[in-house]
Order: C-alpha cells, then structure tokens, then sequence
C-alpha cells in the first residue's frame, strides 16, 4: 500500500464520523398558531414553532413562495421562536411549515398549518332543526345557509380550535346554499355553541364572516316549569309583554325560547326562594316578531342540564293583517242563562281560520276554521246552553294558517250578559285547539246549522268564491277587499342576557 492511499484512508477513518453528524436532518418542529389556526379579519395570531435546544435560527414558510416568510432567532431556552401577525389579512392566509437550523444540520419540515383568516365573504346563517333543545343523549342537525355560492360549508365549536366537520355544499328549492350536520349524541357536560362559515374551492382558507352562534340547550328528565302571562296571549302592537316562568323546584336558572328563532334562547339567572323559583321575562314593546310559540326551562348552576320543557304558550299579535272581521251574537247580547247562543265572526275578505277572545281572561282563544257562505267568510262559536260565568265582552279575529301567530285587527267589542244567578259553574269549554269544522261549541253542544242552501259542503276546505279569486279582476271591481295583503316580515328580536 503506498504512503498516500495510506494517508487518505487514515484521514477517512478520522473525520468521517464527523463529517455524517454534520449532514445529520434533525427531528421536525411542532407548529401551531394562538389563538388558534381560524382568525378574524384584522386580529392577532402569533405563530410558534418548536425544535430542539441546539436550533440557532427557525424558518417560516409559506406555501407559493420561494423564499422563507420568516426567519427568527429562538427564544429562551433556545428551543422555540415566535412569528407574529398584528393585523389578519386574505395576504396571510395559506398553508406555513416551519425548520430550524443548527450547527449540525437542518430539520425536516413540520406538519402543515392551516391559517384561515374569515370575514372574507358575507355571513352565513345557522339554525337547529327542528329547534336547539335537544334531549340528553339525543341527536340534532345544525343547518348552515347562504344566498351566495358557496362550494363548502365548515361547522366550528366554541372551544374547538379546528373545524368540527366540513362538508360540501348543496342547493335545494328554497334558493339558498345549504349543508346539514347531524351534532350528537349531545351531553350536558359539555358547552355546545357552535358557528358556520362558507368558502369557495379555490381559496379554502378564505371563509365568509361567522354566523351568529347557536347554542343548544341540553334538556333532561327534572319536572317541567310553567309559562304564563299575567296579560291575555292576544297583544297589540306597541304594548308591553313580559312572559313568566315558575316552578316549585328551586331552579337557580331559566331559559325563555321561541319556537323557529334563530337566535339564542333568552337566560335569566337567579336566587330560588324557600323551593319556589321563577324568572320575568320582558319582551316588549311588542311588534310582529313577537307572535310565536313559546317554553320555557329551569336548571340549577352547578349542571349545564336543563329540565323538560314547560307547556307552550302562544302569542298572537294584532292588527299584522289588513282586514276587520264583524262579531254578532244570536238571538241577542242579553239573554238568560241557559239559553241558546251563538257567536258569529263573520269577514268579507279572505279568512281561513277565526279566533275568539273573551276580555280578561288568560286562557288561549278559541280557533275554528271558516266556511264561505252567502257572500261572507265566517264561523260560529255556540254557547248550549249558556251559563251566567260565559257573560263578559268577546272579539273576533282572523288569521292565516301560513302565519297562525299573527291576526287581524280586532272587530269591534261585543258584550254579553247573562241574565241568572252569578257564579253559576257552566260545562267545560271546547278544545280551543279544534279546527275541525265551521261551528263552534264555547260551553256545551252546538246548535242546529242554518239551511246551507247553496253554500259548500262542510268538509271543503275554505276559498274565495267562484267570481272572486285572489288577483281576479271580478275581485277589483267589489269595493270589499278580497285579497291576502302580505306583511313584510320582521326580523326576530335579538335575545338579551341578564345576570342578577
């Protein structure tokens, strides 16, 4: 062997350990972003990345360009650097990866971060189906929509810093984008408040602004409060309303919810009394977004649980459509107790279902669907046979079933008296849910109908008459108006929170 090739493999034997620890890859970083990878608009996100404690200098880059974003020297104890953005734009949305450098070597990439910055689009819309109280254990579909195109839809909850599901959008006959998410089974040990947003395909981390958040309350097996007004259900316009929930259970809360709200249920917290609890809840002045069905929920602090649901209450909200409806009494408004009487709520426009209401009392009002007859909408309320407790001023309203919760005006007030000794107990009174028929029995069996003479069956369902259709130029030519004149619809209210 000669001197030199004895030289060189000498030399190899001495430095080539050294030389393979020089061009070792080092372990990947971790990297993730605070508050988290979803950013609002114009927020603050710092970027970590860790590696190991030999790491003198870390790399930022971002996917689509060619050079490091960033380049930071560690941080105490040398193992980690932050990369701040003080203000969130569509520019730093994407996709980063992170390496350090050391005196032996380069890391591997890390995972990849996701930055999403949202208020890119205009807001979307996420509603529970059929509503957000959901029985422990039990299942909801979340629905988020849009009027714009989106491509995908992403569902986020509270707490969770990535999304929860992503799914693809679809557009069904309503004309809005949509995307369903089943949520469940749903616990009370946990929080369950949640946002959606839309994007396009091609700039997945640009989202639309958050849609108000929907939380869903967890209702269990603990007895049901009540819900009542001390006002009668029927409310005008401008009037104050204030909803109460009680309970003989010492409930520390209560939660107030509106049937098909879109908004969060109403909260009110407060100290139960010697195992008698309640909240107030005021709602008005009231205007037409008030109209709807209505529960109410107890529970106690230390559980996020509510109890059952307490009977609904509906509120029927006046003068949202444009006609007035008669109210007449046969034989006549003075009559002796147990006599025969019938109420007549009579309309020449439109109707398909008429409500009676009785001044003072807190009871839901009679409903009854309406036959057209003799040129008129009408139903009939009978009182058979008529006791001295009936006496008292009723009116009359009329309603569509597409909007149930929103009436007429009032007809003019019609008084009653009977004629017998007071306090006189009568029969219980009609379901005031019936919509069965046209004639309606308040307190007994009904009287024998009118000859119908040339009037429709009594099973057809309500409808303009032949020479008069919604539109019609028969329908023009009358001076009665005839046709639905549509309410614009209102947004509903905005819950609020209190906290005593």
């Amino acid at each position: 062997m000669t001197p030199t090739l004895t030289t060189l493999l000498l030399l190899g034997l001495s430095v080539g350990p050294r030389t393979r620890a020089q061009a070792e890859t080092l372990p990947a970083p971790s990297l993730w972003a605070e508050p988290g990878s979803v950013v609002p608009w114009g927020s603050t996100v710092t970027i970590w990345c860790q590696g190991i404690l030999e790491a003198h200098e870390f790399h930022l880059d971002k996917d689509g360009h060619p050079v490091p974003w960033d380049r930071q020297k560690p941080l105490e104890p040398g193992n980690k650097a932050k990369f701040s953005i003080r203000h969130m734009t569509d520019r730093h949305a994407g996709r980063y990866h992170c390496s350090c450098q050391s005196p032996t070597g380069s890391s591997k990439g890390s995972d990849p971060l996701e930055l999403v910055v949202t208020g890119f689009h205009g807001e979307t819309t996420l509603s529970a189906l059929p509503n957000p109280m959901v029985t422990s254990g039990g299942k909801v579909t979340l629905q988020c929509t849009s009027w714009t195109a989106f491509h995908r839809f992403v569902l986020m909850k509270e707490g969770e810093p990535r999304p929860v599901w992503t799914l693809d959008s679809q557009k069904p006959t309503s004309g809005q984008f949509q995307a369903l998410f089943l949520v469940g089974p749903v616990t009370p040990s946990a929080r369950w408040t949640f946002r959606c947003h839309g994007y396009f395909n091609s700039t997945p981390q640009l989202w639309s602004y958050p849609s108000d958040p929907l939380e869903l309350l967890v209702s269990g097996m603990s007895r049901k409060p009540s819900l009542l007004t001390q006002q009668s259900p029927v409310v005008t316009p401008g009037q104050r309303l204030t909803l109460q929930c009680r309970s003989d259970v010492g409930y520390d809360r209560f939660a107030l919810y509106k049937e098909a709200a879109r908004d969060l249920p109403q909260h009110l917290s407060l100290q139960p009394q010697a195992g008698l609890s309640g909240a107030d809840f005021p709602l008005g002045p009231v205007n037409s977004s008030h109209g709807g069905r209505y529960t109410c929920y107890g529970g106690h602090n230390l559980s996020s649980e509510w109890s059952a649901p307490s009977d609904p209450l509906d509120i029927l909200v006046t003068g949202q459509l444009s006609y007035t409806p008669s109210l007449s009494v046969q034989p006549g408004p003075m009559v002796a107790s147990g006599e025969n009487v019938t109420l007549l709520c009579q309309s020449w426009s439109f109707v398909d279902t008429f409500l009676l209401s009785k001044e003072g009392a807190a009871d839901p009002p009679l409903r009854l669907r309406s036959k057209y007859r003799a040129g008129h909408y009408q139903a009939k309320f009978s009182m058979n046979p008529v006791t001295s407790a009936q006496g008292g001023t009723y009116r009359c309203y009329g309603s569509y079933s597409t909007s149930p919760h929103l009436l007429s005006h009032p007809s003019d007030p019609l008084e009653l008296q009977v004629s017998g000794s007071s306090g006189e107990p009568g029969p219980p009174a009609t379901d005031p849910s019936s919509t069965a028929g046209s004639e309606g029995n308040l307190e007994g069996p009904s009287a024998p109908d009118e000859d119908p003479g040339t009037d429709p069956p009594a099973d057809e369902e309500p409808r303009a008459p032949s020479w008069c259709r919604p539109g019609g130029a028969a329908c023009r030519e009358r001076r009665e108006p005839t046709a639905r004149v549509p309410v614009p619809a209102l947004p509903p209210p905005r819950w609020a929170t209190w906290d005593t």
